[in-house]
């Protein structure tokens, strides 16, 4: 057995002096191991010793610093991960895994997967349903994850050096996502929680990963792990819809966040994962609670916490539609739609949550100022001003344009309605989903049919994005 203590001691004079090379410190240690051993002792140790591996097998140490936002938006599923999986298709089905018992079967578990997800099934994952998952999810959930990174990113809080959990990390679409928004020099310790099926997908699409994003999965459940030290990034992307009682496994990872670390959860945008997850938030952060919300639902008064039904999601540009979908949808029956098999809308929900109290934008509502959604029946019929977080893309059908939003008071939905649009008002239109907005002078008025408040933007009103 190598003493460790001893490599690390080496490691830790030698990153101040020049490029530690395993063949150097394998003279140093007592019965000279062999240097593939210090080697595979030095890539165990990096993270903890801040050292990234270089292509010529010497170590050396990390960048510090955070990551800038890498303008992240991308177009199409990365082809090493479509080659990746074809690969797994093809091990266990064959060349022609699309076609025969082998599609119909691949088929039938996407189909069920969607039905079971609709109507708030349990789901269950054996190979053919993981692989299915696989063709299905992994390119939208790729993408959505990067999206929600730029939130740390552009508040300056996402490091090049991250311990990450990855609680239920199915077949590795976030992970990938994860691994291709951060830069090449960042250093990262990642383990995925994940029971199924999944983790061998999971397993065989982490090994398209770089050097230095080191992996370990623990094939247990949720409830069950048990996790060890403390992490930057807790994830739960698509996963609290599946547990029992995900508000008590968020509640338990809280404990094991670093002090400036962050829970990221990611629910697909479909009405019961979107409330779902909005409902686990509301319940882990009460008003008088020791957990803040990052973003994007601020609370822009302090004392209030929201109560409508919660419902808002995000949409990106849709990616191209990769090859093993286009596959897959060619065997669909013939009383199904074309694009039955094809998932490339990025759409989701989510939530960032914080102990340090750490907001993305520090900002509150002035009661002097402005008017309380919490308050707004008193309102009705009268114009206003009001501060509110935007929280969806149009939701119109091509005429009056609709937007969610909320200032974190809300008992009911509230939106914005732009009966008028002008220069003045345009910024509604134009600010990104998560941005706070300044209303002066819009209309607010009760909607019986929808049992919510219309705010009503029209020739008279001035919208502002102020963060």
């Amino acid at each position: 057995m190598i003493d460790r203590d001893a490599v690390r001691d080496n490691a830790k004079y030698l990153r101040n002096v020049r490029p530690i090379d395993p063949d150097e410190i394998a003279e140093y240690i007592e019965g000279q191991p062999h240097p593939a051993v210090v080697k595979q002792t030095l890539r165990e140790e990096a993270y903890d010793l801040g050292l990234v591996e270089r292509d010529d097998g010497t170590f050396v140490p990390a960048s510090e610093g955070q990551v800038t936002p890498p303008g992240w938006s991308p177009t199409a599923f990365p082809a090493d991960y479509s080659f990746a999986l074809e690969d797994l298709l093809i091990q266990r089905y064959g060349a022609n895994w699309h076609v025969g018992d082998s599609g119909d079967r691949l088929r039938e578990r996407v189909r069920q997967l969607k039905e079971d997800y609709y109507r708030g099934n349990p789901v269950e994952y054996d190979d053919d349903a993981a692989l299915g998952y696989a063709l299905y999810h992994l390119p939208d959930y790729y993408a959505a994850i990067g999206y929600v990174l730029d939130d740390l990113a552009e508040g300056g809080v996402l490091s090049r050096r991250l311990r990450v959990l990855d609680v239920g990390a199915g077949t590795g679409g976030p992970a990938l996502g994860l691994h291709d928004y951060l830069p090449e020099d960042s250093l990262v310790e990642y383990h995925a929680v994940e029971p199924s099926a999944s983790a061998d997908v999971l397993e065989r699409m982490l090994g398209e990963t770089r050097r230095n994003f080191r992996t370990t999965i623990h094939r247990e459940t949720a409830e069950a792990f048990e996790p060890d030290g403390e992490y930057d990034i807790v994830l739960f992307a698509s996963v609290l819809s599946e547990l029992d009682d995900p508000v008590e496994v968020v509640e338990k990872h809280l404990d094991v966040l670093a002090d400036d670390g962050c829970i990221v959860a990611i629910a697909p945008a479909d009405r019961n994962t979107s409330i779902g997850l909005r409902d686990v938030e509301r319940a882990v952060t009460p008003v008088d609670g020791g957990v803040t919300i990052y973003s994007p639902t601020l609370r822009l008064w302090d004392g209030y916490a929201p109560s409508d039904r919660g419902w808002s999601f995000d949409v990106r540009p849709d990616l191209d539609v990769p090859g093993f979908q286009r596959r897959l949808d060619e065997g669909r029956d013939s009383d199904e739609d074309e694009g039955t098999f094809v998932n490339v809308d990025v759409q989701y929900s989510y939530s960032i949550l914080r102990t340090d109290g750490k907001r993305r934008v520090d900002i509150r509502a002035n009661a002097s100022r402005f008017a309380k959604m919490a308050e707004m029946e008193r309102h009705v019929t009268n114009r206003i001003d009001l501060m509110a977080v935007k929280l969806s893309h149009d939701l119109s059908e091509g005429n009056n344009q609709v937007f969610k939003i909320g200032d974190g008071s809300e008992a009911v939905d509230n939106y914005a309605v732009r009966t008028n649009p002008t220069v003045l008002n345009a910024d509604l239109e134009e600010a990104a989903y998560g941005d706070i907005l300044v209303f002066e002078n819009v209309l607010a008025l009760w909607n019986d049919d929808e049992q919510a408040y219309n705010l009503v933007v029209d020739g008279e009103t001035v919208v502002d994005m102020v963060a």
